[in-house]
């Protein structure tokens, strides 16, 4: 039996119900072999449910599954070839039907994480208005700067609607909370804080909010088990507000330093929800290496942390500070493009540096040189194998 699937509309959803109905009842009742034919069974349709006044900007892809299996993309050329009908032109809008395969979703997404350019303290709404005129796609805000403008009797909303006027999604929302220590007081007082910051998050519009080893002590060895549970606690507490934390490993942190750690305990929390946030300082910091990416289905890295580090230094002596622009370092970082694409799934590529130099230049400048840096990165990375 034929079937005929329409792509989504753009302005009209019960034009292209409507549309879709009466053309799979037509194409249920007379199987179809050539492309005149669903042409013509198209034009029927269009003529029969919208008359002459059909207004409808619409991308439609039509698909005809028959035995054997046919399929056709159509075009506007194409369907004006096949028909012969130079009446379509007189009721159907220039855009209303195209080819359209739906379009792929670009491998990497840019966005400033707001402490590359804390040094310059913009504030909260200087950081949003430098990451979009910089032209970055998203931005990470850190929680205290977001509690620090709310406590001045700002709303949560306003700052949402701020946020969207100026074209940026909150890709993830750094916060410090203990949900991951052992005593039982501090732990439950961490996840009441992350709660209160997973609802400020779902305002937001945020669908991810950082969930680091705060408080853990080097003392402290991690467990593994014990650690997958507080997370699988906390993984469920995301999900009621939509907002899904990110098991975020410290490289020097001598806790929960390592990705092999870190996707350990997200396996073991056995969720469907569980991500994991890699740093590229912090994978270099903590040992990881790199080719750790190569393992892993590419969902569980929904964002990464951008940054390099220099080469002359020893691994043990670097700190944040000695982060440095993506590229300008010792980093394989057009091979970590690399995996990350061939990984699959779209990757929030976040830029977060510490460096002091860096704060004492112009704000705007910096975040620019960063894009434009990560930028040029993912162009060559993906032009070469």
């Amino acid at each position: 039996m034929p079937q005929l699937k329409m792509a989504k509309t753009i302005t009209d959803a019960l034009a292209i119900n409507k549309f879709k109905d009466a053309a799979t009842r037509l194409c249920a009742s007379s199987p179809c072999a050539d492309l005149t034919r669903i042409v013509t069974m198209i034009r029927n349709v269009l003529l029969v449910e919208f008359g002459t006044q059909l207004q409808s900007e619409v991308y439609c892809c039509v698909i005809i599954i028959s035995s054997p299996p046919i399929s056709y993309m159509l075009d506007r050329r194409t369907l004006l070839k096949a028909s012969g009908a130079a009446a379509l032109t007189s009721f159907i809008p220039s855009s209303f039907i195209k080819a359209a395969t739906p379009a792929a979703k670009p491998p990497f997404r840019f966005c400033l994480n707001t402490s590359t350019i804390s040094g310059q303290k913009p504030g909260l709404i200087g950081y949003i208005d430098i990451a979009s005129k910089a032209g970055y796609d998203g931005v990470e805000l850190w929680i205290n700067d977001i509690q620090e403008y709310l406590s001045t009797g700002k709303s949560v909303q306003s700052l949402a609607d701020y946020i969207k006027s100026k074209n940026l999604a909150v890709e993830d929302i750094i916060s410090f909370t203990t949900w991951m220590v052992n005593d039982e007081a501090k732990r439950r007082k961490g996840i009441a804080d992350l709660e209160e910051q997973m609802k400020i998050a779902s305002a937001l519009g945020s669908r991810y909010i950082a969930a680091p080893p705060m408080g853990v002590e080097k003392s402290e060895p991690i467990n593994i088990q014990q650690a997958a549970t507080y997370y699988r606690t906390i993984l469920q507490l995301g999900r009621k507000y939509n907002v899904m934390p990110l098991l975020e490993f410290w490289g020097a942190s001598g806790t929960l330093y390592n990705f092999s750690q870190a996707i350990s305990i997200a396996a073991a929390a056995d969720d469907v929800e569980a991500r994991i946030l890699p740093d590229v300082y912090h994978m270099f910091r903590g040992g990881s290496g790199f080719n750790c990416l190569n393992l892993v289905n590419g969902k569980i890295i929904p964002v990464i942390h951008m940054n390099d580090y220099p080469a002359n230094k020893p691994v043990n002596e670097q700190t944040d500070s000695d982060r440095v622009y993506p590229g300008d370092g010792a980093a394989p970082l057009k091979e970590i493009l690399r995996s990350l694409k061939a990984i699959g799934g779209t990757k929030v590529l976040s830029l977060e540096l510490f460096n002091q130099a860096y704060w004492k230049e112009d704000a705007l400048s910096v975040a620019v040189t960063g894009l434009k840096k990560m930028q040029r990165l993912v162009d060559e990375a993906l032009a070469t194998k």
